[in-house]
């Protein structure tokens, strides 16, 4: 799969027929890029969706993955995407599109789109970016022209785990957290059975054994037995770790 002419033609669904209105850049990116800060080193971008162009980085960027600020352009950093992480770049991308194409027009602009991925470094090593992306200019008809990107540097927050996507709603808009893609590129791994994930969704919250079978209607026995067989696909030697993994990881 060749990731520039995916993520392009992803794109462009966004501007088909699109005609810009006028829109004031400062007030804009600053307004947006205070909704969405972060603690931790990020860098922040504006790019245009009609070009497929990034019109400006901060140069926090040569700080952060060491690259100089004139090298920052769309193929560039493409080409630098973790190879295991390509294909859910591509599935978060085209998900996303399809979720603010279907917005009123008055909502797209009150929406971030938040998932994360590992990228190169220019020494050769891979750091792990917290992706928060917002509309900060649509067509009248809702069709996304420019956005703000704000990359940071979760490493030391996750360091292993399948990326996940969210739609973060602003202005009291609901939100969508943990959002399952679209799946067009990236393989099926799921490791757990439907049971399986229902039982590790109620270890999650808390709950033990004994209260699991009472809420499922089954023995601890069949519990404990689903519990050590999620352990072992999840190689796993304690339920904590279990727990932990299936957060990082989003097995649930």
């Amino acid at each position: 799969m060749e990731i520039i002419h995916e993520a392009k033609k992803i794109w462009s669904k966004m501007v088909e027929g699109a005609s810009t209105e006028v829109w004031d850049l400062r007030s804009s990116v600053y307004n947006k890029l205070l909704s969405i800060i972060s603690v931790g080193d990020f860098y922040y971008y504006i790019f245009n969706v009609k070009t497929t162009e990034i019109e400006f980085v901060s140069d926090d960027v040569e700080k952060i993955l060491g690259y100089e600020k004139s090298s920052f352009n769309v193929p560039f950093i493409l080409q630098r995407i973790h190879p295991e992480d390509v294909s859910w770049f591509i599935d978060f991308e085209d998900t996303s599109v399809d979720f603010l194409k279907s917005l009123p027009v008055d909502k797209v602009l009150k929406y971030k789109v938040r998932y994360d991925y590992r990228i190169k470094k220019a020494d050769g090593g891979y750091i792990r970016i917290l992706s928060q992306v917002l509309a900060i200019e649509h067509a009248l008809n809702g069709e996304v022209i420019r956005t703000l990107g704000v990359h940071t540097d979760i490493t030391d927050i996750k360091r292993e785990g399948k990326p996940i996507l969210s739609f973060v709603g602003l202005e009291g808009e609901p939100s969508f957290i943990n959002v399952k893609p679209k799946k067009k590129f990236t393989p099926d791994t799921e490791i757990f059975t439907d049971r399986e994930k229902e039982i590790l969704l109620h270890l999650v919250n808390g709950k033990s054994s004994i209260q699991v079978s009472e809420l499922l209607n089954i023995s601890k026995v069949t519990v404990d037995t689903h519990r050590r067989n999620m352990m072992r696909k999840a190689n796993c030697k304690k339920i904590t770790e279990l727990i932990n993994r299936a957060i990082i990881w989003g097995y649930i």
